[in-house]
């Protein structure tokens, strides 16, 4: 008989409490250890060639790993990981916990098909688990604030120890699939990339996070979310090395303790909306709250030309013109930039934000259901604890304040590299004129502002 680990969000063998289980079983019964992952044609079919991409390069770095003895299978998991079980008279199938509606209804079918093999849960991608934290009336958290406070009195355990010398069982695979074209430039995949990225981001951007991590131009963010989206690292990992930062500053050093809580406060967003999925799986599509009456978003042609302007970066402002050349270049884009382009889209072009998020899945490398749709409600006005609809990015101020020079617009933007300066955020005002090649604004920021405020104030109720 042999265990089974079915790796699914945990490319990794560090800190990875469902290895730690099914090694530890194995070694009790003299068994081996089967490293299984199972492509899904769902997943696969919904997946954007970037993120598939990435995918591929993060498999091929866990084989590496695991000594050549990765098995991967092709197909539906219920089909597979029950043959593979049956097949190889498997004791039990290990896995960390799924926490997205899709994964929660594909064990549930898993296991159901499995019949006397346990599929055993242990741990999950997160460092508190979805659905755990409770108000004083045992409702879920519908504000972030509340929900950080209850997180961090929770705690977590400890990083899980690596398992030494898994006893990995040779099974035939039908091999990595090859990863799809993509122009896009993809980071560095697999667990030791993500520990060799996070360690630079410690030792170098860490201490000025706090002050610096809105700005594009800088380029200092930790680039974490692609391999925290892939599990190629734990949270629970980050969170004991930001602990270990935070110790080991002096006490004079308040901008190290203050940027370790700012960094520490976005993991727990990423928890949080975690969690409003949990409990409202239909926040993967439905606004958890109108803020505008349904004739209020623009349709038909005229929806399909300002998208595709928005989408190629050719809408004429510049900061939201390198987002998305940015995104497209290298299939991730700055936090502070996907706010300002979710805005554009969802209340100066009036198009839903379900157009956005479909999008950003489509082309992001770190496209993760729970935070990139909860993020697209966030600024849409329509989520949890969410900007209220009436806070309209202006993108010319964002730029100005957050890319003063204008770095970031010049290397995204190339018409307007030979711009100066700030001037480079408003080049409709250059006394020679547009640029060659650059557009005119495909809408007027302040009428549409207005236009979204008068929409918003005839909302349903």
């Amino acid at each position: 008989m042999v265990t089974i680990c079915w790796f699914r969000r945990d490319l990794r063998l560090a800190d990875h409490p469902a290895l730690v289980a099914a090694t530890t079983q194995a070694r009790a019964q003299g068994d081996e250890v089967v490293a299984l992952f199972v492509v899904d044609p769902a997943l696969w079919r919904s997946s954007g060639a970037p993120r598939l991409a990435y995918l591929t390069a993060s498999l091929r770095a866990l084989d590496e790993a695991t000594g050549g003895r990765l098995v991967v299978r092709h197909g539906r998991a219920e089909d597979v990981v029950p043959a593979v079980a049956h097949a190889v008279g498997a004791a039990s199938v290990h896995v960390s916990a799924a926490t997205e509606p899709y994964g929660r209804r594909r064990d549930d079918a898993v296991e159901a098909a499995l019949g006397a093999v346990p599929l055993v849960r242990t741990g999950c991608p997160y460092a508190v688990a979805p659905g755990r934290l409770r108000t004083g009336q045992g409702t879920p958290y519908q504000v972030f604030t509340p929900f950080r406070t209850a997180w961090l009195d929770h705690g977590w355990h400890d990083p899980a120890p690596r398992p030494r010398a898994v006893p990995w069982a040779t099974l035939a695979s039908d091999g990595v699939p090859d990863a799809p074209p993509t122009a896009a430039a993809l980071p560095s995949a697999g667990e030791q990339a993500a520990r060799e990225r996070w360690h630079a981001f410690l030792h170098a951007d860490l201490p000025g996070y706090d002050v610096d991590r809105n700005r594009p131009d800088l380029d200092v963010t930790s680039w974490m979310s692609v391999h925290l989206k892939h599990g190629e690292i734990h949270p629970r990992t980050m969170l004991a090395d930001l602990a270990a930062a935070a110790a080991a500053a002096s006490d004079r050093d308040g901008a190290l303790a203050t940027s370790v809580a700012t960094y520490r406060s976005e993991l727990a967003w990423r928890e949080f909306h975690a969690d409003v999925l949990w409990h409202r799986p239909d926040a993967a599509r439905r606004s958890l709250r109108p803020v505008v009456p349904e004739d209020a978003w623009t349709t038909g042609p005229d929806a399909d030309r300002l998208f595709e302007a928005w989408a190629e970066g050719r809408t004429g402002y510049p900061l939201v013109d390198a987002g998305m050349r940015q995104l497209r270049a290298q299939a991730w884009v700055h936090n502070r930039v996907r706010m300002v382009v979710a805005s554009f889209l969802v209340k100066d072009l009036h198009i839903a934000w379900q157009r956005g998020a479909a999008h950003f899945m489509d082309q992001l490398v770190d496209g993760d259901v729970p935070q990139n749709q909860l993020n697209w409600q966030w600024v849409a006005g329509t989520g949890r604890d969410a900007a209220p609809y009436f806070r309209v990015f202006n993108p010319v101020t964002q730029g100005r304040t957050f890319d003063p020079d204008g770095g970031y617009v010049r290397r995204w933007v190339p018409e307007l590299r030979d711009v100066p300066g700030g001037a480079v955020h408003e080049p409709w005002k250059l006394p020679g004129g547009l640029p060659a090649g650059y557009p005119e604004r495909v809408v007027d920021h302040a009428r549409e502002r207005e236009v979204a405020l008068a929409d918003h104030a005839r909302r349903p109720t």
